[in-house]
């Protein structure tokens, strides 16, 4: 049948509508009441009806054993009938008659839309699917009749072209979620399907890739953030035409809406697709959840379900009584969070840059306590550090200071915390050196108060400190309670065009830093590292078995190896996390600063993440991404390029090296991102060597791209479900990885998914998902994000750098996003049960 068109509100439409309503509710919660999952044996028979029909109940005997749970396959249209609707009937019919008893329902199906405004007959159906062509095909009477079966708690799953169903109705709109744009392509493709939730039950058994074709849906308005998105198509896979959505695709979706649960697949669009096993898996998922069979989270990327609130105010003129200069946080089990300021002082306060003044680069690395139960912040206590040089170029500024901080893991009865930074009181003005401390203090929990006279040094080792940058600062503990301390390659950022930091010539006082291959590079060198260590009870500590090197390698050529390392080449990682539950650890690092590649020395600034797996090399000044390589240098002339870097056989033949030549072959990363975009790719010769033509490249991460760029890794999130806090985020977000960047444009802040098998090995990604409204963007949110954890009650704290560098002012702060969306739906006791069917 088919109506002229009329433009239709919200609102409800009129007296019928309100009968409707009444009806639907009494015979819906008559259905739940009585309704539970057929018992084995054939399936219910399918009623089909075409044409105009009197508002009649439709009676369809029950299986043996009286079950009830009932679909109704709604398919009229303003297009002819075609094969596809045929086969989407016999799959959904086929789905019902399948798989256990209690997941079992009948099927009927009609085109006689009047089945909408028989409130008795429409409130048997546990859900309706709409397997409908384009068109007007309800009447507003109609229409109204099924906006009172969603209000009374109904179900609907909308399958492909239900999109374009309903064009002038608003409220359709919201119920399927998006409109298909008027020039989607018309062929069928074969494209990838990136199923990001691996909980809800038309997704959590489909492969995490899911390579099939389709007719594949473009939108005129991406509904994600509005729907909860279960699958994305990945666009690289095929032609999506010029209406293309882009890397954020959705094509699989729910919500609940209007009382009732909605949930839409654009896929289907094919005969071909009803008889895949995998897509009828997807289909039985959607249903068990629309006919309340089973409970879904579809509200866990719901933008308006989280809020993102500051909960520092700005500092008392000529104080840090709040923040800092912000630089890295940790929350404590019993909810209190501790955040550093690496060493800015009041902006109105000189720096010293005079190395001829003891005071030169002095600076106060402060730990704040906020305690989520007052919403008071107090400062803990503070360390003489050095790195306070304010801006400048490289031979001015510095980063050295209070870099990290971690708590025991027995810390609500011990009180010890670790601090990695720089003391200003080692410092040697005449050599430009200095060293760096990992130590452990004690903070006393009743005053919140750090004891610094309770220091026990673990770790120590030399930096140089003549030239800027690249100190690294994160720490995180494994589930054997040893302890993962970054190190930055403590190397100048120029010197070398941008491209890898290589150059051995500039030194001050015979002590190179141009040359990250004597840091980096270097087996018998802590800069530039992740290490792992042991902390023992007495302020010592051993080095666990496992590590890159033992420290007891033979000689080779007179170089020798550090058993503390634990990965090797790596730039600045300024942020680790250990996932407690995997012991994989995540890192990410800043690259150089070359904007563009060169055909004469290698990639352009690639920052890169990296999920960790065992021990490793993980490139730089070498290779870089997935194992691109850098050209070497060396004197007597290190303008002259020599040749490339091989990455499975590296070799360190820098005249500042004093470790091993040979080194370990490098592992390649997860993700990596330049100006270019994410994933930067090019063809390679027969050598292996990338050909660094920007027209050649292919983007495999087109969902990244940076510019200027500084990652920040983040954390693994681990859903608690014994935890009641009512601000956790949900169980959707369980095993994600959060990767962001320092500044908030097209840069990274994004929560993704990797493949198990391919973890470690320099898989890349199989999902990814923004975060830019849930952690908000802008000049009125977290603009730069300098750290993030979530906190044991399942909520996530988030520091905000500020506005300045070096310093803190007044929009540095600490914020904390909290979950409010509610548990699963339907609730428990909303479930279709029949007393005896479980």
């Amino acid at each position: 049948m088919h109506h002229a068109p009329h433009h239709r509100s919200r609102t409800r439409r009129g007296a019928a509508a309100a009968l409707a309503a009444g009806a639907l509710a009494a015979s819906l919660l008559s259905a739940t009441a009585a309704t539970a999952g057929p018992n084995p044996g054939e399936p219910g028979p399918r009623l089909r009806t075409t044409g105009p029909h009197p508002r009649t109940t439709l009676s369809v005997p029950s299986p043996p054993g009286g079950a009830d749970v009932r679909v109704l396959v709604f398919h009229g249209s303003a297009t002819a009938e075609s094969p596809t609707v045929d086969a989407g009937i016999a799959a959904v019919e086929s789905i019902g008659g399948s798989g256990p008893a209690a997941q079992r329902f009948r099927t009927e199906a009609t085109d006689d839309a009047s089945v909408f405004t028989d409130g008795r007959r429409l409130g048997r159906y546990n859900a309706v699917v709409f397997l409908t062509g384009g068109g007007d095909v309800l009447d507003p009477e109609q229409e109204a009749g099924l906006e009172a079966y969603m209000e009374a708690g109904g179900g609907f799953l909308g399958i492909h072209d239900a999109a374009r169903t309903e064009p002038y109705s608003d409220w359709f709109t919201g119920l399927v979620g998006a409109r298909p744009a008027a020039n989607s392509p018309t062929a069928v493709q074969r494209a990838t399907v990136e199923v990001g939730d691996r909980l809800h039950p038309a997704t959590q058994r489909l492969p995490l890739n899911w390579k099939r074709p389709d007719r594949w849906l473009n939108w005129t308005v991406n509904p994600s953030g509005t729907v909860h998105t279960v699958a994305r198509v990945r666009e690289s896979t095929y032609a999506p035409g010029p209406s293309a959505n882009g890397w954020d695709h959705p094509v699989s979706w729910c919500r609940d809406y209007d009382g009732g649960r909605s949930f839409y697949t654009g896929m289907g669009g094919t005969v071909d697709s009803f008889a895949e096993t995998d897509f009828r898996d997807h289909l039985r998922g959607a249903l068990l959840w629309t006919t309340r069979l089973s409970r879904a989270d579809c509200k866990a990327t719901i933008d308006a379900h989280y809020t993102a609130e500051r909960v520092t105010r700005p500092n008392q003129p000529g104080r840090n009584d709040q923040i800092g200069e912000p630089h890295g946080l940790v929350t404590a089990p019993d909810g209190r969070v501790l955040y550093i300021g690496r060493g800015g002082a009041d902006s109105s306060k000189p720096v010293v840059t005079d190395w001829n003044s003891p005071d030169i680069g002095k600076g106060k690395g402060e730990i704040h306590v906020y305690d989520p139960r007052t919403g008071k912040v107090q400062l803990a206590g503070e360390l003489t550090v050095f790195g306070n040089k304010g801006g400048g170029d490289e031979l001015t500024k510095n980063e050295e200071g209070l870099l990290g901080i971690e708590l025991d893991p027995d810390f609500l009865s011990n009180g010890w915390v670790y601090l990695h930074y720089t003391p200003h009181a080692r410092i040697d003005r005449d050599r430009h050196t200095a060293e760096r401390y990992v130590s452990r203090f004690t903070l006393d929990p009743a005053t919140n108060t750090l004891d610094l006279a309770s220091e026990k040094v673990l770790l120590k080792w030399p930096v140089q400190i003549h030239s800027c940058c690249h100190a690294g600062g994160g720490m995180a503990w494994d589930s054997k309670e040893n302890l993962y301390i970054a190190t930055g390659d403590n190397n100048s950022s120029g010197f070398s065009s941008g491209y890898s930091g290589n150059n051995p010539e500039p030194a001050f006082k015979g002590l190179s830093f141009a040359d990250a291959r004597r840091t980096s590079g270097n087996t018998n060198n802590l800069n530039g590292k992740i290490l792992r260590i042991h902390p023992e009870d007495d302020g010592t500590y051993t080095v666990p078995e496992g590590n890159l090197f033992t420290g007891r390698e033979p000689d080779e050529g007179g170089g020798k190896t550090r058993g503390e390392i634990y990965v090797m080449g790596v730039r600045n990682p300024a942020r680790i996390f250990v996932d407690p539950r995997t012991d994989i650890l995540y890192a990410g690092w800043v690259g150089p600063d070359a904007g563009a590649p060169s055909t004469t020395w290698g990639p352009a600034k690639y920052d890169t993440f990296a999920a960790i797996t065992g021990p490793g090399n993980h490139g730089w000044p070498y290779c870089m991404g997935n194992n691109q390589p850098y050209r070497d240098r060396n004197l007597p002339d290190p303008s002259r390029p020599l040749g490339w870097y091989d990455c499975a056989r590296p070799k360190n033949e820098s005249p500042n090296n004093d470790g091993l030549v040979n080194l370990p072959p490098v592992t390649p990363n997860s993700i990596w991102y330049s100006p270019q975009g994410g994933g930067v790719d090019y063809p390679r010769d027969a050598n292996g060597v990338p050909s660094y033509r920007t027209e050649e490249q292919k983007l495999l991460l087109p969902w990244l791209k940076g510019g200027g760029q500084a990652t920040m890794n983040g954390p693994v999130y681990r859903y608690d479900a014994s935890s009641g806090s009512t601000v956790k985020w949900p169980a959707y977000w369980d095993g994600k990885w959060f990767v962001g960047d320092f500044y908030d444009g097209d840069q990274p802040r994004h929560a993704v998914l990797m493949d198990p098998r391919t973890v470690g090995k320099g898989g890349l990604p199989v999902h990814a998902e923004s975060l830019k409204k849930i952690i908000p963007v802008g000049p009125n949110g977290i603009r730069n994000l300098m750290d993030w954890k979530f906190a044991p009650d399942g909520s996530l704290y988030v520091l905000d750098y500020g506005r300045g560098f070096f310093t803190s002012d007044s929009r540095s702060a600490l914020w904390r996003v909290t979950y409010k969306g509610g548990g699963p739906t339907p609730a428990a006791d909303g479930l279709a049960r029949k007393a005896g069917a479980r």
